[in-house]
Parts: C-alpha cells; sequence; structure tokens
C-alpha cells in the first residue's frame, strides 16, 4: 500500500516540478530567441550606418546561423530539462518516503497495537468460555461448583476490567497530555501519596521504601505525576526480593528535576532494555517468568506521562544487580501544555 503511495506522490512532484520547469524553459527560450533577434539587428543597423556614404546594397540577414543558434539553444534547454527529470524523480521518491514514513510508523504500530490488545483480550475471553462450557456440560454440577465458577469467573473479568482501564489511560495520555491539567505541584508530595499506595505491598515483602525529602515545585498533573510514581514504585517492589530496599533520589537545577527510583531486583537483560517502554511488552527474563501479572501497559504509560509533560523517562539495568528508572522533567513545561482540568484518574498499575 506504501509503495503505491510512495510512487504516486513522486509522480506528482515531478509532474510539478517539471511543469514549473519547463514553463521556465519556455519562457527562457523566448527571451534568448528576442535578445537574439534584437542583437541582430542592432549588429545590422550598425553595419548599415557605417555603409551610408558608399553605395549602398541592403545586406542579407543569415538565416542559418540564426536557425542553428535556435536549435543549440532548443537543445540545451532539453538537456537542462532532462537533467532535472531525473534528479527531481529521485529526490522526489526520496522525500516521498520521508513524508509517508511517519504515516507508515503510525499506521504499523496501530496494527500492533490491536493485534496485541486482542491477544490480551483473546486469554481471558478464552478462560471464561471455556470454563463456562465444562460447568454446562457436567450434569452432577452443584451449587458448590457454581460458586467456584462464578469466583473464578470474577478473577478473570477483573483482568479485563484492569485490561481496559490501563488501556484508555495509555489513550488518554497519549494525546499529548490532552486531558490533563498543569499546576503548580510539590514534587514530594506526589512523591509521598505514591510511597502511601505502595506501602501494602512493600510490607507484605518487607521491602524498604527510602526517599530523602524533597522542596521541589514544579508545573505538572498531580494525578499522573503520582501515578508514574506509583508505576515505577510498583514495578520496584514486584521485581525486588524479600528484604531489599528501593531509593528514591531527587536532583533538580534552575529547568529541569530528576527523580531517579532504583531497585535491587533481577534487572533487566540489555536485549530487552531498548523495548522495555514498548505497550504489550514483557521481557523474556525472571521479571515475566515470575507470577506477577500485569499486561506490559505500566512503563508505556509511564512514557507517555512523561513525554506529556515535556519530559523523558530512561532505564540503567544489569542481571542480578537491579534497575533504576529515571524521570525528567521540565520544572515549566511550556504553557501550550495547559489545558482544561480532566476527571482524577485512578492509579492503578498494569
Amino acid at each position: 500500500m506504501f509503495t503505491q503511495a510512495r510512487i504516486k506522490l513522486t509522480f506528482w512532484y515531478v509532474l510539478i516540478i517539471m511543469f514549473i520547469s519547463l514553463a521556465f524553459s519556455g519562457v527562457i527560450y523566448r527571451v534568448l530567441i528576442n535578445e537574439l533577434s534584437r542583437f541582430e539587428q542592432l549588429q545590422r543597423f550598425r553595419t548599415e550606418r557605417r555603409l551610408w556614404a558608399d553605395n549602398f546594397h541592403p545586406l542579407p540577414i543569415n538565416t542559418e546561423l540564426l536557425e542553428e543558434t535556435k536549435h543549440r539553444i532548443l537543445i540545451m534547454l532539453f538537456l537542462t530539462n532532462l537533467g532535472i527529470l531525473v534528479s527531481s524523480g529521485a529526490l522526489a521518491y526520496f522525500l516521498a518516503g520521508r513524508t509517508l514514513k511517519p504515516i507508515q510508523d503510525m499506521v504499523d504500530d496501530q496494527h500492533r497495537f490491536v493485534s496485541d490488545a486482542s491477544h490480551e483480550l483473546k486469554t481471558p475471553l478464552t478462560s471464561l468460555k471455556s470454563a463456562f462450557e465444562v460447568f454446562l456440560r457436567d450434569k452432577k454440577r452443584t451449587l458448590k461448583d457454581a460458586d467456584t465458577i462464578i469466583s473464578e469467573s470474577i478473577f478473570e473479568v477483573d483482568k479485563l476490567q484492569s485490561l481496559s482501564e490501563s488501556l484508555l489511560r495509555l489513550s488518554q495520555y497519549q494525546t499529548t497530555g490532552k486531558s490533563l491539567s498543569f499546576t503548580s505541584v510539590q514534587l514530594g508530595e506526589v512523591i509521598n501519596t505514591a510511597i502511601r499506595r505502595i506501602s501494602p505491598q512493600a510490607k507484605i515483602k518487607n521491602i524498604e521504601i527510602s526517599s530523602p525529602l524533597t522542596a521541589v515545585s514544579l508545573t505538572g498533573d498531580m494525578s499522573a505525576l503520582t501515578e508514574l510514581m506509583v508505576i515505577l514504585l510498583d514495578n520496584a517492589v514486584k521485581y525486588s526480593p524479600n528484604g531489599k530496599t528501593v531509593k528514591i533520589d531527587t536532583h533538580s537545577d534552575s529547568r529541569w528535576v530528576k527523580v531517579t527510583v532504583a531497585d535491587q531486583g533481577s534487572g533487566i537483560p540489555a536485549a530487552d532494555l531498548p523495548r522495555i517502554f514498548d505497550r504489550f511488552y514483557r521481557s523474556d527474563s525472571a521479571r515475566s517468568k515470575t507470577d506477577k501479572g500485569g499486561y506490559g501497559l505500566g512503563l508505556a504509560i509511564a512514557k507517555n506521562i512523561a513525554a506529556a509533560h515535556h519530559g523523558s523517562i530512561a532505564v540503567v539495568s544489569r542481571l542480578g544487580q537491579g534497575s533504576a528508572f529515571t524521570v525528567r522533567i521540565p520544572l515549566h513545561p511550556p504553557f501550550s501544555t495547559i489545558s482544561v482540568i480532566a476527571p482524577k484518574l485512578h492509579s492503578h498499575v498494569a
């Protein structure tokens, strides 16, 4: 599809360029012929003035020379336009590819998203369907069996609800923060709120979350920034062994603030680092082989929250030594990011 579109776009580029080139060539040819005729008449007039005192006979016009000159001009213009045609064709094909590349990337990304989302939705739906079919075929089913299958079904429905909510939030953040409300936010309050939400999981694994006092004020969406920190802390607690420490560090200057969440977990293989923020991507390492749940959307949401604040997120990780996720956000993003107040988003981690 994009190959045909690229060829068509190249054709229109070349057509426009050649139309302009031929139009200019026609103008140039007419101007040169007029100048040539004017020069010939001027030279003849000067010669006739010098010979006026003698017996004057009209000088014949060398039409062959004039026609040969016109012919040479036409050949030069033809070769010039041929060179323009070849070079513009190659350049137009290149520019058409550059023009269509973002569209192709967007369509490919959309196809991957639909495919991945369909795969993630198919698993719980298949499980529900199979459980119901087995239950209905059982002629000796009891009330206890019904209670069991209902409980299992609720668990699968909760997973579907979690997935749909994560997809909705991801979609909201991907619209360049249009649903965010930018106000003055205290970074310390954001971090403390996130810690309180993760504390129950951390206590179960006897994990300490270490965070220094932070007195930094920035412009951002309180709910979104809190969710970003919850996602990073939730991952850090999930993949850290019992009794370890999750450390939060903050650094700021006159323009930027950096927040680093470091764990002492299993780490991420180097081959997986470039794709760790992709939607639905889960590493084949021990991080995904453990029973941690989730759909691989948390870090994708975190990346889009950072991008909506004109910031970025990066990770440094070594197997067996843990991972460190660093969020870099401007203290005062451009005013173009300020938008209408949106409903508060639930801080749910995928």
